[in-house]
């Protein structure tokens, strides 16, 4: 197969352009600033200021600009987005314009009076991380003492305001026997939904590599979680591992199911990466990026349009057509459902094309 160095034809580019452009989520790093100083942080975020932030007025206008796109999902994320004073304008905002919107906070900051502000902003969920199921290996893993009481804490105050929340959890070394118990406790609590994640390292996780779950791991967890589809009363899914989509469908196939997936909403389980896909992320600076952990300039929305970048940007358009993987993602038969973490891809060879490097699937390449 023809190895791209360079971006396809402009008639293969506008085919895949038109036909796989749907603008699904939006992450918008609305703040660097953290209370927190957690050690797989992809930012490496600690408390600011920082510089160059998007102020009020440009956030305002960065939300009309993406709703000219389409009608996203929108995640307030940081840092820490409630050390936002204006975060509540920013989410009456969007919410105004139709879009959905929803915010990642940590939890330690939300108070009775915030989370009756996040209702009445509209905010339609909230994701939570847990990487821990006791007090003591949630507090190593963000390395402050009293996280995981206030994460807990922000949840039950959450819900009371009748705001719905989902847990997140990073897998690594350190709390992969962990998991099913940090699952029941998201059941415990009354989430709505459970997203893992496995570690990408970039930003201070790059210092805890070793740390990240091996190949034969990684096909232990998502089959596990697979089989958890069944038993628990939440929403599954798993984000920056693209196999779990390879899994669904050979598990679905060898236990003569019929898999349907969700492709709307706030669970929508379409396809592994989605990085300039179906996704994008947008910096506290205002640079437009494939993903959150995939570090590439695809040009900043102070300078120029969110839907000329979303639409031309030559990364993006590189991404979309799946015949540009290179190495085994390039022949694999599930590259249109999977496509390899384009992130870990970069930050293992340089090259966001390259194969993924946590992938020990072998079987059904085709020629």
């Amino acid at each position: 197969m023809k190895q791209y160095k360079h971006p396809p034809s402009e008639i293969t580019q506008k085919r895949a352009t038109h036909r796989e452009s749907n603008l699904r989520l939006v992450a918008w790093e609305v703040t660097r600033n953290c209370n927190l100083n957690c050690i797989h942080c992809r930012a490496a975020a600690t408390k600011g200021p920082y510089l160059n932030e998007l102020d009020t007025d440009a956030g305002l206008a960065l939300l009309d600009q993406i709703s000219e796109v389409g009608k996203p999902v929108v995640i307030l994320t940081g840092g820490e987005p409630l050390l936002r004073s204006d975060i509540f304008e920013i989410a009456r905002y969007g919410t105004k314009k139709g879009l959905r919107m929803v915010m990642a906070p940590n939890g330690t900051l939300i108070t009775d009076a915030i989370a009756e502000e996040m209702a009445g902003a509209g905010i339609q969920r909230i994701s939570i991380s847990l990487d821990g199921a006791t007090r003591e290996s949630h507090d190593r893993f963000r390395q402050v003492d009293g996280a995981f009481e206030g994460a807990i804490s922000g949840i039950k105050k959450a819900k009371q305001a009748g705001v719905d929340f989902q847990i997140n959890t990073t897998i690594t070394q350190q709390n992969f026997n962990e998991l099913p118990k940090i699952q029941d406790l998201a059941v415990k609590l009354g989430a709505v939904g459970h997203h893992i994640f496995l570690l990408v390292p970039t930003g201070r996780g790059k210092y805890i590599v070793d740390q990240e779950i091996s190949d034969q791991q990684y096909e232990q967890t998502l089959n596990w979680f697979y089989d958890q589809r069944e038993k628990v009363p939440l929403q599954l899914k798993a984000t920056c591992a693209p196999h779990y989509y390879r899994i669904l469908r050979e598990r679905a196939r060898k236990e003569g199911k019929t898999v349907t997936f969700k492709t709307h909403g706030l669970d929508a389980v379409t396809r592994g990466c989605l990085g300039g896909i179906g996704f994008c992320f947008i910096s506290h600076t205002g640079i437009v990026q494939p993903c959150g952990f995939l570090d590439l300039d695809c040009g900043n929305v102070t300078k120029k349009r969110f839907v000329v970048i979303w639409n031309e940007s030559e990364v993006f358009k590189t991404l979309r057509n799946y015949d540009n993987l290179k190495g085994k993602c390039g022949k694999c038969e599930y590259r249109k459902v999977c496509g390899g973490c384009r992130a870990r891809a970069y930050e293992a060879t340089g090259d966001y094309l390259a194969e993924e490097p946590l992938c020990m699937y072998q079987h059904g390449i085709r020629s």
